[in-house]
């Protein structure tokens, strides 16, 4: 009979350095060129970190990222060293490494969040209706929410710290802060990713909306693919069977990806108020728990059957 590991809200790592916690990371250093990325049970909504932890989730989003980096490696370097990451720490540590974590490569960030938009939805959606556009790309006039667009756009986001909100920007304003030559091959690689990986999960039943790519280069000034990659905490993953009929209706399509969460978030009520989007965050009940972490698995099971 197999069980559960616990849940790893926050990791306590002593053998090493912490550089950073992120919303859902613990970096730590490995000598001077590496990093231990350890993904905990954390969810973040809203820029929020909750307080309850989705067990199963950081095991399940380092499988998701591994898998991408496998099968995008030929379009676009990665980060991955291949060494075992259980390797960088204590015999008594390797419980809170195992299964969820990722040695890498240290690389100098690219402070911009590369977004690609397959479909119109979230602030996309709602930036469409004010300006019919979305970080300065005209869109067509009729689209609506979940709209599929004519063709991906490159919709960048400057990187906040943790607790603030990303902010969309536009594609001049990703040449002002990395110059014309990388930013231009930053959107061309963030697009032939997303085609990629979009096309491979629509033979598996799911329609992956839109997505987010961090980048950073490494010590020749190569453009390397960083952090996690198309994890279900980084995409909207839509099943298909479920997409026709939400469209039709002007709804959110149902989702494998923490927009489950943000809809209860967005629902709930404290003292006949709804919920500001500051911490601290409404605790989760168990239903939602355990409900989140059921999409995150069936939405593991279903790219890799």
């Amino acid at each position: 009979m197999t069980t559960t590991p616990p849940a790893l809200h926050t990791s306590a790592l002593t053998s090493l350095p912490l550089l950073a916690r992120g919303k859902v990371r613990d970096n730590y250093a490995v000598g001077q060129d590496r990093l231990l990325m350890v993904a905990s049970d954390r969810l973040s909504a809203f820029d929020v970190i909750l307080g309850e932890p989705i067990p199963g989730k950081g095991a399940l989003l380092t499988q998701m990222a591994l898998f991408w980096f496998d099968k995008l490696g030929h379009i676009c370097p990665n980060h991955l060293t291949g060494e075992a990451p259980e390797s960088a720490v204590t015999t008594a540590e390797i419980p809170q490494v195992v299964g969820r974590s990722m040695l890498v490569k240290r690389l100098k960030p690219i402070p911009v969040e590369a977004v690609v938009r397959g479909y119109l939805a979230g602030s996309g959606w709602q930036e469409y209706q004010n300006t019919r556009s979305v970080c300065g790309v005209a869109l067509p006039e009729g689209l609506q929410n979940a709209s599929k667009l004519p063709e991906p756009i490159f919709t960048p986001a400057a990187k906040a710290e943790v607790g603030e909100h990303d902010e969309n920007i536009s594609y001049e304003q990703v040449v002002q802060v990395v110059g014309p030559e990388l930013a231009a091959q930053i959107k061309k690689l963030s697009i032939e990713i997303y085609q990629a990986a979009a096309a491979y999960a629509l033979t598996k039943g799911i329609i992956i909306a839109d997505t987010k790519f961090e980048f950073g280069l490494d010590d020749n000034g190569t453009l390397t693919l960083m952090d996690e990659v198309l994890t279900p905490d980084s995409s909207r993953y839509w099943p298909i069977e479920g997409y026709e009929a939400a469209f039709a209706a002007g709804q959110n399509p149902p989702s494998y990806d923490k927009q489950f969460v943000r809809d209860w978030l967005e629902a709930v009520r404290i003292n006949g108020k709804p919920w500001d989007k500051t911490a601290p965050s409404p605790r989760l009940p168990p239903d939602v728990i355990a409900k989140t972490a059921a999409k995150y698995q069936e939405a593991m099971t279903r790219l890799t059957a």
